[in-house]
C-alpha cells in the first residue's frame, strides 16, 4: 500500500466525460433469461469486499500502483446466480454450462469491453468502488468500474453501467480501433 500512487493518473474519457447522479445510479445486469437486474451500490457494499495494490498497465507505455476495493467479480456472478445458461451458480461439474465471456459497458454505451470468462472469474478481477480507500472518484469511473490485473487498462471499464453474458465475443471499442481483442499483460 505504501508504494501506491497517491493521485493515480486519470486517463481516458470516452463514455464517461458527462457526469451522472451518482445516487440514483444503478447497475443492469442481463441475466440467462434476458430479464435485467438492477443493482444499487448499497447492494454490492453488501458482498464480501476485497482489496488489492497491482501495477496498473496502459498500453500507451506507462504504469501506476494504485490501491483498490469492491468486490471480486466472481463472488458477485456467484451471489447473483450469474454467467450460466441455466441461471444456476457455476460449477466445476458442469464447464459447458459457463457463457464464453461478459460484456460491459458505460451507462451512455460510449465505451465498452468484452472479456473471457477465466479472465473474469480470475480471483483479483473486482467491480471496483474505492481507490486509495476512499469512494472511487468520477474521474476514476465513479461509482463503479472493472479492475482486471490480467488485462492492459483499455480493459478496466470506468462507470460500469451494465453486464451481459455471452457465447459471442461482445463487442469492445479498442478492438473495433484494430488493437488486441484479448489485451492480455
Amino acid at each position: 500500500i505504501s508504494q501506491a500512487a497517491v493521485k493515480p493518473r486519470v486517463n481516458g474519457t470516452v463514455g464517461v466525460s458527462k457526469p451522472i447522479d451518482q445516487e440514483t445510479w444503478k447497475l443492469q445486469v442481463v441475466n440467462s433469461i434476458q430479464e435485467s437486474l438492477f443493482i444499487t451500490l448499497d447492494d454490492l457494499k453488501a458482498l464480501p469486499k476485497t482489496e488489492i495494490v497491482f501495477d496498473f498497465k496502459c498500453i500507451e507505455g506507462w504504469n501506476e500502483i494504485v490501491y483498490y476495493g469492491g468486490v471480486k467479480f466472481s463472488d458477485f456472478i456467484q451471489h447473483y446466480q450469474l454467467g450460466t445458461h441455466s441461471g444456476r451458480p457455476i460449477s466445476t461439474d458442469s464447464p459447458d454450462d459457463v457463457f464464453q465471456y461478459a460484456g460491459l459497458e458505460t451507462p451512455n454505451g460510449g465505451y465498452y469491453v468484452g472479456v473471457d470468462m477465466k479472465s473474469v472469474l480470475h480471483p483479483q478481477t473486482i467491480l471496483c468502488y474505492e481507490m486509495n480507500g476512499k469512494p472511487l472518484p468520477a474521474n476514476h469511473g465513479a461509482p463503479l468500474r472493472l479492475i482486471i490485473p490480467t488485462k492492459y487498462g483499455i480493459k478496466n471499464l470506468k462507470r460500469i453501467g451494465k453486464i451481459f453474458f455471452s457465447d459471442e465475443r461482445p463487442r469492445d471499442y479498442w478492438a473495433e480501433r484494430a488493437y488486441d481483442y484479448d489485451a492480455a499483460l
